[in-house]
């Protein structure tokens, strides 16, 4: 009796591993469509096709890493996204709507779009250096999508409140240089997704999650503001709190709300110490 053959199903290997390369074509395509637009005046469109880019590009690399279809070319092709996604589109974007008329504004612009391809270029030397773990943690200097979104943010004030002193050249040229620099700087940036959420914060931050989608579609604009105020707000303690982990290896190993509580402590102790050097004793008085 001849048995049947069990016929396997093959699963199409080729276009899951293209699928993380196809996002960031595809990306790519969404960023150079956010000039052709704003070129156009057309400046929601820029906005929203140059988000899209964004968010394409936020999953490309978590997509591969799941697939487990990582590549060289891949890492060189997203690279190449990222410079011309959060380096080459915003600055199209901010000097067709905003700095035209400038007599600086093109060199503004080059300066802020080479800014990120320095940063960029320092990202990758960066990535086969050993590190502790806690510098994982953090970006060196703003991330490239963080310097889209702040280079957009006169456009987006512009967009919601009409001209103003916001869009005037001084602001504008002193806002790109500021990012500029910002984006090439050694200040350390947390990343959002090493942020620990308690089990209790699950879901009230799903709700928020929820309001702020929907804010997002009613009041794009403001909602872009307020990411760029959050973000710059964040730094001084992203400075604060990587200063402690460089200063105290002993906590390395702790988990996020231990080092927090240790943190706590020791600056609580600080004023103390202060006060004891002050009256020029190293210990406090027994009895």
């Amino acid at each position: 009796m001849i048995k049947p053959r069990k016929h396997r199903i093959k699963a199409p290997v080729m276009s899951v591993r293209i699928l993380p390369s196809a996002m960031t074509v595809a990306a790519i395509c969404f960023g150079l469509s956010s000039v052709k637009f704003a070129l156009e005046g057309r400046s929601t469109e820029a906005m929203a096709f140059l988000a899209i880019a964004a968010i394409l590009d936020a999953l490309d690399g978590r997509v591969a890493r799941a697939l487990n279809v990582s590549s060289r070319m891949g890492a060189e092709i997203d690279s190449l996204a990222d410079a011309v996604n959060f380096g080459v589109a915003p600055a199209f974007i901010v000097y067709g709507t905003l700095l035209s008329d400038s007599r600086i504004g093109w060199i503004v612009v080059l300066l802020y779009a080479v800014c990120i391809v320095l940063r960029l270029a320092r990202f990758n030397a960066m990535l086969s250096i050993d590190k502790p773990d806690y510098e994982n943690k953090y970006f060196v200097g703003m991330p490239a999508p963080a310097g889209a979104i702040g280079a957009i943010g006169p456009l987006a004030a512009k967009m919601q409140f009409g001209e103003g002193w916001w869009t005037s050249e001084p602001a504008v040229v002193i806002w790109m240089i500021t990012i500029s620099l910002l984006v090439v700087s050694t200040l350390p940036m947390r990343k959002v997704h090493t942020f620990s959420v308690p089990p209790a914060m699950v879901a009230p931050l799903l709700a928020l999650l929820a309001i702020g989608v929907a804010a997002a579609i009613l009041y794009g604009y403001i909602v872009i503001l307020v990411i760029i105020v959050a973000y710059v707000l964040h730094i001084p303690f992203a400075i604060r709190t990587r200063r402690f982990l460089a200063a105290h290896p002993e906590v390395w190993d702790d988990k996020p709300r231990q080092q927090g509580a240790a943190r706590r402590a020791i600056r609580r102790a600080q004023p103390h110490r202060r006060s004891m050097m002050r009256l020029g004793l190293r210990r406090p008085p027994r009895g």
